[in-house]
């Protein structure tokens, strides 16, 4: 048995999305996509039932209910309310879990029919009112007593204590959502509903379509997935640091220490109390710690006796205790769990050079060590945890009746941000080795019929580098529609589904991903480049260049990927909907296909596969070099944006006084085009200095066409880009046109997408008729 997938709806921007689960399943996207909303989504409705809020509910839906607030509002008190639509509102989670025949035992009791055969099984659990009658009931008294204040203070002009009203100032509730601010968990309440395997259908165009629940139909009594799955979780605040603020750190308390998380040590208690603790129903295993325990404490007593004899005869002198006054006495009980009751119980000891001084090692407090170490620690020992509870590991296998001995079939556990503190090659160890933590019991090892499922969120792309490409699910942001009162949402992107059957690109795309860092999973916007020339220097005129200050708020992935495989990524970067810039050479060849210089009206086309399957889909030369901006262009549906750039014809001025037509051929020979006069005044060696050389020597713009391509043959790209930067003559470069222009693209792009996430305005792509197309196909 295991989760095959949930839906979330009406959830914070989760209005309509659907999850699939893996073994293990990393929730990845750029900052406030919903990674964070379907966890808390998650602990919400299989966790803590009771700490819903009224930010819980989707935005544009508060209108709804403001507006059901108000029709309650018109309607006489004895007359029905009108019909409302609660589906359309109410936060739910649909878990979808996938049982075979021989697990029917544990899921008997939610079987969806009576013919049920196996497979799916499905459960909402929906946050609803306890009784739709007492909350109108409820909010309309409420209406009716603030009214009432407020007409009496109106209609007086003054009241008694001398109120006037302020013009815009209202009693609570102003509306139902107000309202709800201060009543929604008195109620509101998480009930359980069976759903039908039959109306399960995919997502359309990335947007799950739950089922309707049938009129009529009753919640089902108590926790259905009690006894079917054990849930834990680690959330993202785990309160390491200093945050004790008593003088003695051994005497704060837990809760002044660690707001918010827990110590180790606190987490050692636990685990000891759990499943340790001699004293809960001893075995013959236990009689010698007992033993030794009962002797320490009857030396301690008599020392203790000793001690405090000649202080309590000075107590009994100036009488006390009297005759019929109880005598004082000191004893002592050792327990150990009294040894972890303090911060310095967990200690980490400190290498020594060939051992500690005189036998005794440097040993300081947890709260020494590295931020980073304390949080792996940790996490691995909450991890330890939660699999020997679910296994119910030694003194757990005795605790609480038959019914809690049980061990429910699946274990989901929740970790939320794992990377906190932990660098790099930390993070993808943890990745790497936390399911294996999970299942690292001998009842585990191979057993089909107690499965684990591991989720977790994250921002980080060595997390993301190092997980299965199977296991992400990437939280993609969508525009606000055009529509009063929409808000932003988000929808999930099953990676493992984006390229269908395992073919040679997919498995380039795979590679490459794996090759370098997933930055791309958390970027607002992507630029993929030709060579290292590029990747050095334009990242560099970005941030030095005033005109570009927009993208350097944005969150840019910079990917090294050659033009005859950018458009192996198509599919991806359609996927993710990420606004990207694609900056490639034209790489001129003639009919028989050898690379020649680019020159018009001689049926030269382009190698470049991006430009021949891509944007703009043409490979005729002569066209390329006069083609219109807008077809350099292809915009999608859903609100972002492909554009290439490739190197365009320019005026150029090799000879004083006589400009002429300049066609480059690559990065380099376009930025020595651009800068001609700043390239004969540069110092260096390799290929700046037969640049330069070329630059003196060339009779024309023709013959310098010829000298660069034989320089450049020569290598040295990097070289020559790494010479750039060390210039002091860089931040005077002109920018390539056909870069410049891709660039300011990019930050409009990125400008409206903000815009559209905002609300401010509707992100509508260019010749896109956004209201009546149908969104493109995300998952």
């Amino acid at each position: 048995m295991h989760i095959e997938h949930v839906e979330i709806g009406n959830f914070r921007k989760l209005q309509s999305v659907r999850v699939d689960f893996a073994e293990t399943t990393v929730f990845v996207g750029a900052n406030n996509s919903g990674k964070t909303s379907a966890m808390v989504a998650l602990r919400r409705f299989l966790v803590d039932r009771t700490d819903f809020s009224i930010n819980d509910f989707t935005l544009s839906n508060w209108a709804k209910l403001d507006n059901l607030g108000g029709a309650w509002a018109k309607v006489i008190p004895d007359e029905d309310a009108p019909a409302f639509d609660w589906d359309t509102v109410l936060p739910h989670l649909d878990i979808w879990l996938n049982v075979p025949m021989k697990e029917l035992h544990y899921v008997q009791k939610i079987l969806p029919t009576l013919d049920w055969a196996g497979a799916h099984i499905g459960v909402r659990l929906r946050y609803e009112p306890k009784d739709v009658q007492a909350l109108r009931q409820e909010y309309l008294t409420a209406k009716l007593a603030a009214a009432s204040v407020m007409s009496a203070v109106s209609s007086e002009g003054d009241d008694a204590d001398g109120a006037k009203l302020v013009e815009g100032f209202a009693l609570w509730p102003r509306s139902m959502m107000d309202f709800l601010s201060l009543k929604l968990r008195a109620l509101f309440e998480v009930r359980a509903y069976l759903l039908d395997p039959d109306k399960l259908v995919l997502p359309k165009n990335g947007i799950a379509l739950p089922q309707a629940l049938p009129s009529g139909s009753e919640p089902i009594e108590g926790d259905p997935l009690k006894k079917i799955i054990r849930i834990d979780e680690i959330s993202a605040q785990r309160g390491f640091g200093f945050a004790t603020t008593s003088a003695n750190a051994d005497d704060a308390s837990d809760e002044n220490k660690s707001k918010g998380g827990k110590k180790l040590s606190t987490q050692l208690r636990n685990y000891y109390t759990q499943h340790l603790d001699p004293f809960d129903q001893p075995e013959p295993k236990d009689l010698e710690a007992l033993q030794a325990l009962h002797e320490a404490q009857a030396a301690f007593g008599k020392r203790l006796e000793s001690c405090f004899s000649s202080a309590l005869k000075e107590l009994e002198d100036i009488g006390y205790p009297g005759v019929t006054d109880p005598k004082l006495t000191i004893t002592t009980s050792i327990k150990p769990i009294d040894g972890l009751n303090h911060a310095s119980a967990v200690q980490y000891e400190v290498p020594t050079h060939l051992g500690a001084a005189g036998g005794f090692a440097h040993r300081l407090p947890e709260d020494s060590n590295g931020l980073g170490y304390q949080n792996l620690v940790s996490i691995v020992f909450a991890l330890m945890g939660f699999r020997d509870k679910w296994m119910k590991v030694g003194k757990a296998a005795k605790a609480g009746d038959a019914e809690d001995a049980l061990i429910p079939p699946l274990h989901l556990v929740l970790v939320e941000e794992p990377e906190a503190h932990l660098h790099a090659q930390v993070q993808q160890v943890f990745i790497k080795q936390a399911y294996d933590v999970l299942r690292k019991h001998d009842k585990l090892k191979g057993a089909k019929d107690l499965r684990t499922q591991l989720v977790v969120s994250t921002h980080s792309s060595h997390i993301a580098h190092e997980s299965d490409f199977e296991s992400l699910r990437y939280f993609r942001r969508l525009p606000v529609k055009a529509i009063d009162g929409a808000v932003p949402v988000s929808c999930v992107v099953n990676l493992s589904e984006i390229f269908g059957s395992e073919d040679e690109t997919a498995r380039f795309a795979k590679r490459y991903l794996k090759a370098t860092h997933c930055d791309l999973f958390f970027a607002d916007g992507a630029v993929l480049v030709e060579g290292p020339a590029e990747r050095i220097l334009v990242p560099h005129f970005v941030r030095t260049r005033p005109k570009y200050d927009f993208l350097k708020r944005c969150y840019i992935t910079w990917l090294e990927i050659g033009g005859s495989h950018a458009h192996r990524l198509r599919s991806l970067i359609e996927h993710l909907g990420l606004n990207t810039l694609i900056i490639t050479d034209i790489d001129a060849k003639d009919v028989a296909g050898k690379a020649v210089l680019p020159e018009r009206g001689a049926a030269l086309k382009a190698r470049n596969h991006t430009l021949k399957t891509w944007v703009p889909k043409e490979e005729t030369l002569d066209t390329l070099l006069d083609i219109k901006p807008a077809d350099l262009v292809l915009s999608d549906k859903t609100g972002f944006g492909v554009r290439v750039a490739y190197q365009q014809p320019i005026q150029a001025e090799l000879l004083a006084g006589n400009p002429a037509e300049a066609l480059a051929n690559t990065f380099e020979d376009a930025l020595v085009y651009e800068n001609i006069t700043l390239f004969r005044l540069m110092d260096g060696t390799g290929l700046l200095g037969r640049i330069r050389k070329s630059l003196d020597a060339a009779s024309g713009l023709g013959d310098l066409a010829a000298k660069l391509t034989a320089d450049l043959a020569n290598g040295g790209k990097a070289e020559l880009a790494m010479e750039l930067l060390y210039s002091d003559k860089i931040d005077q470069m002109t920018v390539p046109a056909y870069i410049d222009q891709g660039l300011v693209w990019l930050a409009d792009q990125l400008k409206r997408k903000e815009d559209g996430i905002s609300g401010k305005s509707p992100v509508e792509p260019e010749g896109v008729d956004a209201e009546g197309a149908e969104a493109k196909e995300a998952a």
